[in-house]
């Protein structure tokens, strides 16, 4: 199983000052924090730096250009694949030739090291952009049909329900050849199904439900795998999944590195964003039990270390850590994208976990790996011996 890692690039409020130089200066703070922790991620041994594509998500998420950030890493990064979490596709948000230009350009500066990942968002940012929302599944998938076309073929024309476009040269091609391989967002079954009918990666996220509802998760996809039909040139089989990650040499830091405090920020503001823009047309019945834990937590009837106990998220020492990530490989999962730099973490703790993940925690996993493969290739041996 392969460690990557998921950037947002947040700035919690509140921000020291009022406007305009507080949210300024958090957003300088944390853009320069992020690079320097993906630089040292690089060198050591992670498989992908994801970033998201979101707007107006105020605190949780101050990266709408992920493009361009990736492009900026293609240049001062050597090993990690650089990966569009995700790329928003139904046309609304953006015209297919500019997503193929895009990714393609990343593809170029770092040499073949790009990913594209797709999705469409949620209601918050489609009524912004005019997004057609039932539509919506069905434009991702067209406008990627699209993209692959662009890049694929010399010139490129298309005359279809949501796109009329003239022959036109897209360029530049990507480096990798056909194409970089794709993967899909997906939170409900039907999306997950949707990702694995079309042979496509799947990103999902395991925070807030157990392990073994997204082993579920992960089977469904699986068995969409096996009649899959390839939405683009490159079919990929792969569960990425997103969770909270924090490694310490022990758990006497926890306090000072305010790891606590920052899981608890990050399920109360996403449930009250989550509340306030997506959600606030739903009764009072319905929202709590969107985010149950708010309730409790209220009422004092939530202890935090249960984040820690249900492994809703990844955190304690290398030794920890490594256990963890072993279940959800048994669940089905190929890569984690390790949320490392979330809330009030302070920038020495978000390396220092980087650091150990990649020292101790990643070389146990390939060793693992590794042992594994062996295994089964002796077995496989030995079956056909048997047989002859």
């Amino acid at each position: 199983m392969e460690l990557g890692l998921l950037y947002e690039i947040e700035a919690p409020q509140p921000w020291a000052g009022d406007h305009p130089w507080g949210q300024r200066t958090a957003e300088r703070r944390a853009y320069a924090n992020c690079l320097d922790q993906i630089e040292l991620a690089d060198k050591k041994g992670f498989h992908t730096a994801w970033l998201v594509e979101h707007h107006f998500r105020e605190g949780r998420s101050h990266m709408p250009c992920n493009d361009v950030v990736l492009g900026a890493l293609a240049r001062t990064t050597e090993q990690i694949k650089l990966g569009f979490g995700v790329a928003l596709m139904p046309h609304e948000f953006i015209h297919p030739a500019r997503v193929a230009e895009k990714v393609a350009t990343v593809d170029l500066l770092s040499k073949g090291r790009a990913i594209w990942g797709m999705g469409r968002s949620t209601p918050m940012e489609q009524i912004a952009f005019g997004v057609d929302i039932p539509e919506s599944k069905k434009k991702v998938q067209a406008a990627a049909r699209s993209v692959v076309g662009m890049w694929e073929q010399e010139y490129y024309e298309e005359h279809s329900e949501y796109l009329d476009f003239p022959k036109r040269m897209v360029t530049p091609k990507p480096y990798q050849y056909p194409h970089p391989p794709c993967w899909m967002a997906g939170v409900s079954e039907e999306s997950i199904r949707i990702a694995g009918h079309n042979a496509l990666g799947l990103l999902c996220f395991a925070i807030m439900q157990p392990l073994d509802k997204l082993a579920t998760l992960i089977d469904a996809y699986r068995e969409e795998q096996k009649t899959a039909v390839p939405l683009t040139s490159v079919s990929t089989n792969k569960v990425g999944v997103y969770t909270l990650v924090h490694c310490s040499e022990s758990r006497a830091k926890f306090e000072t590195n305010r790891v606590w405090e920052s899981l608890w920020w990050w399920y109360a503001s996403s449930a009250e964003f989550i509340l306030k823009w997506e959600m606030a047309h739903l009764p009072p019945e319905a929202q709590e039990k969107a985010f149950p834990l708010l309730k409790k937590q209220a009422e004092g009837g939530f202890d935090l270390n249960e984040f820690d106990e249900q492994d809703m998220v990844i955190i304690g020492t290398p030794d920890e850590c490594l256990k963890k990530f072993l279940k959800y490989e048994e669940a089905g999962v190929d890569q984690v994208l390790c949320y490392v730099n979330f809330g009030y973490l302070p920038q020495d703790a978000v390396l220092e976990c980087i650091t150990l993940l990649g020292d101790y925690v990643i070389p146990e996993l390939k060793a693992m790996g590794a042992k594994r493969t062996a295994q089964g290739i002796e077995r496989s041996i030995a079956a056909q011996q048997a047989a002859e």
